[in-house]
């Protein structure tokens, strides 16, 4: 489907983003009962049935009766990426707000984020026998002579484009014998078009401090053990699903099945797990340091986020 007739989206759209085990999840229910939000997951994980206690997948009683989207999409053996997140959730934003509800987006995938906010589906197509071609000269004539090329067709790029990063530097002149545009035009009419992809927006986020977080993290961790996360995977694998499945070899599930396998025992298991979460959560913070207009709220000062929600929400029906 083309996404285009959709924008500009005017009507009220809140994010609630953080990194994992923060309590987002607790949060959205309180927000959703108290503003008429419906919530649509931003999860790369929680779109997969079966794998609920290793996603932390919210259960239908913690939803109270609150509609959920984006959950539980897909097999694990089905494929799923950022492009058709971006136009699963942009169906499910147009039927929310088409019944009358504030939409509420939640979760921790920043790249599903990014999907949805800025744009993955319309990116510039590839030219394969053009680019065969610039590689070609690439290696008779070399970078320098290929750079000096780019400088004379799309001068931006090139100062963007460092003559050793050959990928980039074949690509923008890819770009332009295929579309005869410069890269750097192109990159600035996409970023005119995704600034009026929504157009009134709140996004927030949730932060603690780092040793907060950890805490947090080792706590989930144990009560996912201790919920049958290791049934869980045992069941997933006697129903066939492969241990090289991508979903199979996500935090978790991966260190699951290392211990399952004899490659690691309980205690390294554990360890791994933890150490992979911290990790986890530590580029999901790079991720959301790049949103624009991010509020950025301590768990510490939740009253703040419900504050700022309904602000947001009266300001938008004053507007109209």
């Amino acid at each position: 489907m083309s996404n285009n007739n959709l924008f500009p989206i005017v009507q009220p759209i809140v994010v609630l983003i953080g990194p994992t085990a923060i309590g987002k999840t607790a949060l959205s229910i309180e927000l959703a009962e108290r503003f008429d939000f419906e919530i649509i997951s931003v999860d790369s994980m929680q779109v997969y049935r079966y794998m609920d206690i290793g996603t932390a997948k919210i259960t239908k009683a913690e939803m109270k009766g609150i509609p959920h989207h984006l959950i539980d999409v897909v097999n694990p053996d089905e494929s799923f990426d950022a492009v058709l997140y971006e136009e699963l959730a942009l169906t499910a934003i147009q039927d929310i707000i088409a019944r009358g509800k504030k939409v509420l987006l939640t979760g921790g995938t920043g790249l599903y984020l990014r999907a949805l906010l800025n744009g993955l589906s319309n990116q510039l197509p590839a030219f394969p026998e053009i680019r065969k071609e610039i590689e070609g000269q690439l290696a008779a004539d070399g970078r320098d002579v290929l750079h000096e090329y780019l400088s004379s067709i799309d001068r931006i790029s090139a100062k963007r484009i460092h003559k050793n990063d050959t990928h980039r530097l074949v690509r923008a002149i890819e770009i332009y014998k295929g579309t005869g545009k410069q890269w750097s035009a192109l990159i600035e009419e996409h970023k005119a078009e995704m600034d009026l992809r929504f157009s009134n927006i709140l996004t927030i986020g949730l932060t603690c401090e780092r040793e907060k977080l950890y805490e947090r993290i080792g706590k989930r961790s144990n009560i996912m053990l201790e919920s049958g996360f290791q049934k869980e995977v045992e069941g997933l694998l006697n129903d066939g699903y492969s241990p090289g499945l991508k979903s199979m070899q996500s935090i978790g599930y991966s260190h699951i099945i290392k211990f399952l396998t004899m490659e690691w025992s309980k205690h390294e298991m554990l360890e791994h797990l933890s150490r992979d979460t911290r990790r986890y959560a530590k580029r999901q913070f790079t991720w959301f340091n790049k949103i624009k207009d991010l509020l950025w709220v301590d768990t510490n000062e939740i009253q703040r986020v419900t504050n700022q929600v309904g602000v947001f929400i009266n300001s938008t029906n004053l507007m109209k």
